[in-house]
């Protein structure tokens, strides 16, 4: 049999269309995704919360062999290491383990994209799908809606921790202004953050919000966990279906496929099946089907670094199983040629999920409008094998300068007068393999975090020595204050990521050679093959890529519906 459309991969983007395209009876749809079935009667605990620092841990939730090379070295003299990048394996992706977060961007980035060459992705086209994924509780009006799928709210004034809360009020004082809407007109301040969580409280990924029980029973919709698509199939150059492993094991024809598996495993994929540049495939003995130069180019991220801060008890989250990430700072770098809102610092209540990261508030920065730009490579044509990854995180120099800004401003914030007696020792932050490792579960990690949380409650006029050693290694942050050299190393050494991939299979016109499919999602080159997630942004939002993902599916899926 032969269906209609075979989605390969089944995150925030997949899940929306399998239920969108199924809605059409006299479609037969198959959604296969690599990871395991999260569904309304069974959904873990981790995931199942609002307070997600558990949920990305777990390495049955991602693909946990996936690294990736963060920051650049100008001289390419400095040794640079891969890291783990936590990207979602199971049903409903990003959105069954990520922060949250629901914010949609700037106009101006969608303008950007219409530039770049995605006619018809311009805000005034993208407006009306923002509004249709979601059921704002708090705001109502032209930029909201009311009925959709993901119900939208902030933090009340009972639950907002005291760090948080203290922290807004001081930036207030220091000319950025408390504003009520993040979702509303675009402008500079500080704002409760928006999150997607359910009227019960919980999470609300897309495998829920989506495919409820009701789709679920669809009979013209199959849904296929724990199976890796190998390789998409083709006859010339028209796709037919996918070959699968795992549990499925089985091949699938379809009169359409579409690659829904992320801005790291759609490329992989995409190249494993002979679609890409001609040099890579024929370096890793490819068959090429069309040569497409700009798959796996373009990877985008956010670059981060952080600022922390000890907490004293009266400043602690009343609440461990509340949401960390209530308050957000956007501000204007200033930088020429950046937009407005290029820098975004998202306030924590917490810095983990454990008995460390309760007793330590942050200030999270990442470039908003970043500029650098990556690669994905096959590092070998089998399928069992992961991408290389290269985000080449600051090799544009504007990214480095606004990070090296967002730590100066995150210290003063923090160092204010107005938080004295409400924070102790200020300190660089980042979320370095060391800090990923000793948050991982388990006894021991959990009797060192016990005695270091210990001894930062007791450590009186000792602790600022004691943060210095045994967090940040003998980094301070006066000393990175009155250095520059010393702050633009830090910076280049503990640049993360924000897990917001994307850009790989870029939407631009047939004219553009690194252009891989149209505005629709039809890629160049082919028939019968869409690509739909992350992977088509042409520029990076001004966002947590979740909400802009899913607008992105839900854009596709009337696309095909209306037969574009």
């Amino acid at each position: 049999m032969i269906v209609d459309h075979l989605i390969l991969g089944g995150g925030s983007a997949g899940c929306v269309l399998a239920a969108r395209l199924s809605a059409d009876p006299n479609r037969r749809v198959v959604l296969v995704e690599a990871g395991r079935n999260i569904a309304p009667d069974d959904i873990p605990g981790d995931i199942r919360s609002r307070y997600p620092g558990r949920a990305y841990l777990d390495t049955r939730n991602i693909w946990s062999q996936l690294t990736a090379l963060m920051g650049y070295a100008r001289s390419n003299v400095a040794p640079r290491s891969s890291r783990r990048y936590e990207q979602a394996r199971l049903l409903g992706g990003g959105s069954a383990i990520n922060a949250l977060m629901a914010n949609r961007g700037a106009p101006a980035d969608y303008a950007e994209w219409e530039a770049l060459g995605a006619d018809g992705w311009g805000w005034d086209e993208c407006l009306p799908y923002f509004r249709k994924i979601e059921s704002d509780r708090d705001f109502n009006g032209p930029l909201h809606g009311q009925d959709g799928p993901l119900t939208i709210r902030r933090i009340s004034d009972e639950k907002i921790s005291p760090f948080v809360d203290r922290t807004m009020k001081a930036l207030d004082r220091r000319g950025h202004p408390i504003r009520q809407d993040q979702n509303g007109v675009w402008e500079d301040g500080a704002f409760r953050a928006a999150i997607a969580v359910s009227d019960r409280g919980e999470r609300l990924p897309t495998s829920l919000a989506y495919l409820t029980s009701e789709v679920r029973r669809r009979p013209n919709l199959r849904i296929v966990t724990e199976s890796v698509a190998i390789r998409i199939l083709f006859d010339g150059r028209r796709a037919t279906g996918a070959t699968l492993s795992g549990a499925a094991g089985e091949t699938i024809h379809a009169a359409e496929v579409i690659v829904s598996a992320g801005a790291i495993h759609t490329p992989a994929l995409l190249l494993r099946s002979g679609i890409g540049p001609a040099g890579d495939l024929n370096s890793t003995g490819v068959t090429i089907v069309a040569g497409c130069e700009g798959v796996g180019r373009n990877l985008m991220e956010h670059p981060s670094i952080a600022v922390a801060a000890y907490l004293p008890p009266h400043m602690r989250v009343r609440d461990p199983a509340e949401h960390h990430e209530q308050a957000i700072w956007r501000f204007s770098s200033g930088l020429v040629g950046t937009p407005q809102g290029d820098m975004h610092g998202s306030i924590l209540s917490r810095s983990g999920w454990h008995s460390v990261g309760m007793r330590l508030g942050s200030l999270f920065f990442w470039v908003n409008k970043s500029y650098s730009r990556g690669v994905v490579r096959l590092a070998s044509a089998i399928p069992q094998a992961e991408p290389d990854v290269d985000f080449r995180m600051l090799s544009d120099e504007r990214d480095l300068n606004r990070l090296k800004l967002a730590l100066r401003m995150g210290a003063e914030a923090l160092l204010d007068p107005f938080l004295d007696g409400h924070r102790g020792t200020v300190f660089p932050s980042s979320y370095s393999p060391r800090v990923a490792k000793v948050a991982v579960p388990g006894a021991w990690n959990a009797l060192q975090r016990g005695i270091l949380s210990g001894m930062l409650d007791v450590a009186g006029p000792l602790r600022a020595a004691l943060i210095h050693s045994a967090i940040t290694l003998g980094t301070t942050m006066d000393g990175l204050l009155a250095d520059d050299v010393a702050l633009t190393e830090f910076v280049r050494r503990h640049v993360g990521g924000t897990w917001h991939a994307s850009g790989t299979c870029r939407m631009g016109s047939i004219d553009d050679p690194m252009a891989v499919t149209s505005p629709t999602g039809r890629v160049h080159g082919v028939e019968g093959l869409r690509v739909c997630d992350a992977s088509l942004m042409p520029s990076i939002p001004c966002a947590n890529t979740n909400i802009p993902t899913i607008m992105i599916a839900e854009r596709i899926a009337d696309f095909i519906l209306g037969g574009r």
